[in-house]
């Protein structure tokens, strides 16, 4: 064949030869040109490439995965990449720079991004399996690492947030199973059994914070202080109770694990525990309802931090007993948790109060960033998300310009506590806007009272309630971009989330655009610390008599926020060009941040794309 593109001299191509070649290649810049004009896809800046310490590529899914916003997948992958290359360590099993609670919450993001993955994957490949098999053996890892023994004696929102992250992980592996491996199961069900017992033994040790003594109920934050019932512990409770019934698979393991022994027939050992067990659901319902009559939300619909009691002396069996001293602190993850709480008790019951409830908090989330569901863009801003003045404008409550912020972000005196909230709320929102099944989980013929049955019977497959679902998070779409794009700019040279998504880098504050003014009686102990009174002594009727601020601004970008393990950069000032630096800069904790909101990007904006 090659015989007739030359005249006799093999080694002197000929004219028509050139000719064919230049064709070819002129049709080949004409359709990169076309392409390029033509690619209408989602404009998010690329993830710059991280250098490794191997020779590996830059992690992308194969082109049988393409989507109708081939960006956002891609950016995705690499914030979970860095968070793994940069802040992992498989021989320890640990993200080394994260504490217990953060932890947990880091590995509830790495499986939700597997699940992520294998539903983003069609087909079977070399090096989709490879992908997710690298992750989950660092999951594995972690299990081994995690401090099970300091966790037992913290407090019970920390142990709360450890039957979350391990349910999520059996959630990946059934739902990797059931797509992928339709002959035998995929070998890492062998660790749902491991993971569904710490769930379970988890659980059964925070429940023992339930207290009626005080308040008529709820959650007490922690054994070790004054009572203080707050929002975080409540909603933990309420979520991870019904992800318990919704989730759990049954454990068969009787090891104890420093559970009291019980009766017989299990003397010496922990009862097992069974699927879809009432009192997962019966906690959840009963702690929805306390958590509702509470009280616990102020004015623009937003939970606030919690309750102490005025008075109150330890070993007094006297005086009073009533939640009468409202933290007015707010923060992001305490309207992000009770999210998919409200979506699962909706799937247990059949109730659409739940769901709406969810979704109302959801808006009003969106209200207090300064962003108009109406005309899908933020006050003083464009329909394009654009701003029209400098400066970073009116502080709405939980951010401005659109953008979710803390109260500690323009001050860069975040905590490591309070660097993880934002990518706990998106966590959470990603979870509330999944599909809803075709089939409900109802409840148990002997557990539901008659008024529970009935709406349960009635019910059915609702696709008045399917598409009111859908179109509340529709709503969100835009709005959920907006924060992924203004995260993606606060990336560093290596591919690292900056905490203050809403930061301009380089660019001055106006006068006052630093300010947040808090609410009043608003103690910010996350960030600040844990005010004494709170150690045990009485507390008088005041919030004043804690420490207590009520403006937070760049003067306090130069004091240590947080706890033990936190640490903090002296160097780091108000004057550095990138004001993702001050503070404890970008961590492990703002890394899942910028993970987070990428994925409730992929999972609710493009789930009608797949």
């Amino acid at each position: 064949m090659c015989a007739m593109f030359t005249n006799g001299n093999r080694n002197r191509p000929s004219l028509l030869l050139f000719f064919v070649l230049y064709i070819l290649a002129l049709s080949g810049v004409i359709c990169l040109a076309s392409a390029a004009l033509g690619n209408d896809t989602l404009p998010l800046p690329q993830q710059p490439t991280v250098a490794l310490n191997t020779d590996q590529k830059p992690i992308r899914l194969p082109s049988e995965t393409a989507t109708p916003e081939p960006e956002i997948l891609p950016a995705f992958l690499d914030a979970l990449d860095v968070l793994q290359t940069n802040f992992f360590e498989p021989w320890q099993g640990i993200w080394p720079t994260a504490i217990d609670w953060t932890a947990a919450v880091l590995g509830t993001y790495v499986s939700a991004a597997l699940t992520t993955i294998s539903k983003s994957s069609k087909g079977k490949s070399n090096l989709n399996e490879n992908l997710i098999n690298r992750y989950f053996s660092q999951l594995v890892a972690s299990y081994f690492g995690q401090d099970t023994f300091a966790l037992r004696q913290e407090a019970y929102d920390d142990m709360l947030w450890v039957v979350l992250g391990w349910l999520e992980s059996i959630k990946f592996i059934n739902v990797h199973s059931a797509l992928h491996y339709s002959t035998e199961p995929w070998y890492g069900t062998m660790w749902t059994p491991v993971f569904a017992h710490r769930a379970r033994l988890f659980w059964d040790l925070a429940s023992r914070g339930w207290n009626t003594s005080l308040c008529s109920g709820g959650m007490i934050w922690s054994p070790y202080l004054e009572p203080y019932k707050n929002a975080i512990t409540n909603e933990l409770y309420v979520t991870a109770s019904i992800s318990m019934y919704l989730f759990f698979p049954g454990d068969n393991n009787t090891a104890p694990f420093a559970v009291p022994p019980v009766p017989s027939p299990a003397p010496t050992g922990n009862p097992p525990g069974r699927p879809r067990d009432p009192k997962y659901l019966a906690a959840a319902i009963k702690g929805y309802k306390w958590l509702k009559d509470s009280n616990m939300t102020d004015l623009n619909g937003l939970y606030v931090d919690g309750y102490h009691v005025s008075g109150w002396k330890k070993n007094s069996t006297t005086g009073n007993t009533r939640c009468d001293m409202r933290n007015e602190m707010v923060y992001t993850y305490n309207q992000g948790v009770l999210l998919s709480g409200q979506r699962g008790l909706y799937e247990a019951t059949g109730s659409e109060s739940y769901l709406k409830d969810g979704h109302a908090l959801v808006r009003n989330v969106i209200a207090a960033t300064g962003w108009d569901l109406k005309s899908q863009s933020h006050r003083h801003g464009k329909s394009d998300g654009s701003a029209i003045r400098q400066g970073l404008g009116k502080w709405y409550g939980l951010g401005r310009q659109g953008v979710l912020e803390e109260a500690c972000d323009a001050s860069g005196s975040c905590s490591q506590d309070g660097q993880t909230f934002k990518g706990i709320f998106f966590h959470h929102l990603a979870l509330l806007c999944a599909q809803l099944p075709d089939r409900l989980t109802l409840l148990d013929e002997g557990f539901a009272s008659s008024a529970y049955q009935t709406a349960a019977q009635d019910i059915g497959v609702n696709e008045k309630v399917r598409n009111y679902h859908s179109e509340q998070c529709d709503r969100y779409g835009p709005w959920i971009k907006h924060n992924a794009k203004s995260a993606l700019h606060t990336r560093n040279e290596i591919g690292e989330f900056g905490m203050w998504w809403n930061a301009l880098r380089g660019d001055r504050f106006r006068d006052g655009d630093d300010m947040v003014q808090l609410p009043d009686d608003a103690v910010d102990y996350r960030n600040l610390g844990v005010p004494d009174d709170w150690k045990g002594s009485a507390v008088g009727k005041k919030i004043e008599n804690m420490i207590s601020a009520s403006v937070v601004s760049l003067e306090h970008s130069e004091e240590v926020m947080g706890g033990e393990q936190d640490t903090f950069n002296e160097e780091r000032g108000v004057g550095v060009l990138d004001l993702n630096d001050r503070g404890r800069g970008r961590t492990v904790e703002t890394q899942g941040g910028g993970l987070s909101v990428l994925r409730a990007l992929w999972e609710v904006v493009d789930r009608k794309g797949r």
